[in-house]
């Protein structure tokens, strides 16, 4: 059975009763393992994948890639207790140069990706499409407040090896995460595919802190002949990271297999309880008036540049919405410099 209650540690009475069946996209359903002292999360994304890979024409390799780092993001992102941004972004020197996804809580999010079509081969991993570089991962709480970063090293992995990486060195963490993103094809106003995406994020809180003890990171350089440090890991992790390995790929992008359903697949023998599931939506923050003081910002001659017959047009890497401008309403005066 699966138990529902709000996201309290005080709740009075839990109730019981059976795994919804009925799918809901766009969501991310958060839920725990009391028995094994694991908290987790459950995303499941549909339209608002959709509606973020169709403005951009993207190879198919590149769309599923740029899904994985959605999915990681509404993960993590959801996680924040604030207004405000996370955003995850990579810059590396494989066919996918650069991906950036943000993250606007506490449901809004949009997506991009830059990439070399000449480099694009058939059957290349995600790690091959990355190549080398860093994943940066960066919370913003304001504008009055300080922003956080954790960099993680890329090295031909994927996306859930690099995740698994920044919750070892950065959050120490015991973290495991699943990504999947495919397409399905739906008939109707001449057919088309739609992308859909699932991921889960898996963490182990035990209340007695030594539990979740790691081995210290590899020495490195040091000299030969040294000890490694090891921990033997907590009986409780260890089944809760045998569970979420035989997540498939399907399950977590089927459109007619409920997320209450799966959980409770995984976790039945020992009693899962999900919370209230967190919406999302794909909404590009840009606007008129945003674009207006960005155009502003820059120098006098930059903005001058930018004039193409008698107007500036500016397009949103995001969401492929075009901004026209006259010179003036650009900032652009004359003797600025502008091209003739």
């Amino acid at each position: 059975m699966v138990s529902q209650s709000p996201e309290t540690k005080t709740a009075p009475e839990t109730p019981i009763r059976a795994p919804s069946a009925v799918p809901i996209d766009d969501t991310v359903l958060p839920f725990e393992v009391n028995a094994l002292d694991l908290r987790g999360r459950l995303t499941r994304l549909g339209p608002a994948l959709d509606d973020v890979l169709a403005k951009h024409d993207y190879p198919a390799p590149v769309g599923k890639l740029l899904g994985e780092a959605i999915v990681l993001t509404t993960l993590l992102g959801t996680s924040l207790k604030f207004e405000g941004r996370f955003i995850l972004q990579t810059r590396t020197d494989g066919p996918v140069s650069f991906l950036v996804v943000d993250f606007k809580s506490p449901d809004r999010l949009r997506a991009y990706a830059r990439f070399d079509a000449k480099l694009l081969k058939d059957g290349q991993t995600s790690g091959e499409l990355l190549g080398k570089g860093h994943l940066a991962m960066t919370i913003d709480q304001g504008a009055d407040m300080s922003r956080y970063q954790g960099l993680v090293a890329l090295h031909g992995g994927s996306l859930e090896d690099a995740a698994h990486e920044y919750f070892l060195r950065s959050e120490q963490i015991p973290t495991r995460v699943r990504l999947a993103v495919g397409e399905e094809w739906r008939g109707g106003d001449g057919g088309r595919h739609r992308w859909r995406a699932g991921g889960m994020l898996l963490q182990f809180l035990p209340r007695a802190p030594e539990r979740a003890r790691q081995a210290d990171l590899h020495p490195g350089d040091a000299p030969e002949g040294t000890v490694h440090h090891t921990v033997e890991e907590d009986d409780a992790w260890v089944e809760g990271q045998s569970l979420i390995s035989t997540v498939e790929d399907v399950e977590l992008i089927d459109p007619h297999l409920s997320g209450e359903r799966l959980l409770y697949r995984l976790f039945h023998e020992r009693g899962v309880r999900v919370f209230a599931p967190l919406p999302l939506q794909a909404k590009c923050s840009c606007s008129r008036e945003a674009v207006a003081a960005m155009l502003k910002s820059f120098a006098p001659k930059d903005r001058a540049d930018m004039v193409k017959d008698d107007k500036v047009v500016v397009t949103c890497e995001f969401c492929s919405s075009v901004y026209e401008f006259t010179p003036h309403e650009a900032g652009v005066e004359e003797g600025d410099g502008s091209a003739p």
